[in-house]
């Protein structure tokens, strides 16, 4: 960075070599968060992190970032103050430097948009996949879709252990972008295809396919789901496999390689960074489109994935 804040633009050196990866993202009140859970700096700190997760997916590094906030009357100086804390704090994790922004004043809500830059050597895309590569994902998948169902009933979370409620509220409020396994992924090779999961398993992993052309097969039996998940889905009444395959927002990496790649990138994974890389499925030839099979082969129904536009399903 040549000039950072203080002038009317940043002026920025990226280094020799790598390409520049760009992302924003765009945080209303009442579509992304509700603010009777989500205080300033949870959501300070997810405005970015689910950018920083679209950078990891590229296997790049993020470096610069500009924030943008408009709130409504009535909110004060240390409202302001947690959610710049919070989001810097987590910016300052990943070696991000904040280059410029601005603040407004919002007729009603709370609105936040992030621009993040990043540098990779040679970026991962969703286009790539081919039929007969594995399809993996890292973490595990639905305890965002569950902590945000504890957050909006209470009284039926209460018949949760407190330490899984946690958890899975945590997992929502506060999501962590998986930027070193990105950067190791990228790095190894090996890889053909990854996106982050932030819509949902079936519509993220449809993009690939969208992007890449053939089909999937998706082995509900193999999708990683957290203890904490079944149990909040089972003190809540809810299906825990719905949360896996269409709750969003769980911010893990979800890529497609090589079935002769898959072992090596399991194991070095799991030594580099410590998270576990579970194969879920298949890319299979023909025309885009996924199936999602039981242990005996029968299909299950596909829950659609988070839709921004739909009217009252705020994250």
């Amino acid at each position: 960075m040549a000039v950072g804040i203080g002038d009317d633009c940043a002026v920025l050196e990226p280094t020799p070599g790598t390409r520049l990866v760009v992302t924003t993202d765009l945080l209303l009140e009442d579509v992304h968060f509700r603010r009777r859970w989500a205080g300033p700096a949870d959501i300070g700190w997810k405005s970015l992190a689910v950018n920083l997760s679209d950078i990891a997916a590229m296997g790049g590094q993020p470096r610069w970032v500009l924030v943008a906030l408009a709130c409504p009357p009535g909110t004060t100086a240390a409202d302001a103050d947690a959610f710049y804390t919070a989001a810097l704090g987590l910016a300052d994790e990943h070696g991000v430097a904040l280059v410029g922004g601005d603040t407004s004043l919002s007729p009603a809500g709370w609105l936040v948009n992030v621009t993040l830059l990043g540098e990779a050597v040679t970026p991962l895309l969703r286009a790539g996949a081919r039929a007969g590569d594995v399809i993996a994902v890292t973490g595990d998948l639905g305890a965002s879709a569950a902590g945000l169902a504890v957050l909006e009933h209470p009284e039926m979370a209460s018949r949760l252990d407190a330490a899984a409620r946690d958890e899975v509220s945590r997992r929502h409020l506060r999501p962590a972008a998986r930027v070193k396994e990105g950067r190791w992924l990228a790095a190894a090779g090996g890889v053909t295809a990854m996106i982050d999961l932030s819509d949902g398993l079936t519509k993220d992993l449809g993009h690939v396919l969208e992007e890449s052309g053939g089909g999937a097969e998706v082995r509900v039996d193999h999708l990683p789901v957290a203890a904490a998940t079944r149990a909040a889905a089972a003190a809540l009444g809810a299906d825990a496999l719905a949360w896996a395959t269409g709750g969003g927002e769980d911010y893990e990496l979800l890529l497609t390689c090589a079935a002769t790649q898959w072992p090596g990138l399991a194991d070095g994974l799991a030594r580099a960074t410590g998270t576990r890389l579970t194969a879920i499925g298949r890319v299979v030839a023909g025309p885009p489109g996924l199936r999602l099979v039981d242990a005996a082969g029968a299909v299950v129904p596909a829950t659609p994935g988070f839709e921004h536009f739909a009217a009252g399903r705020a994250r």
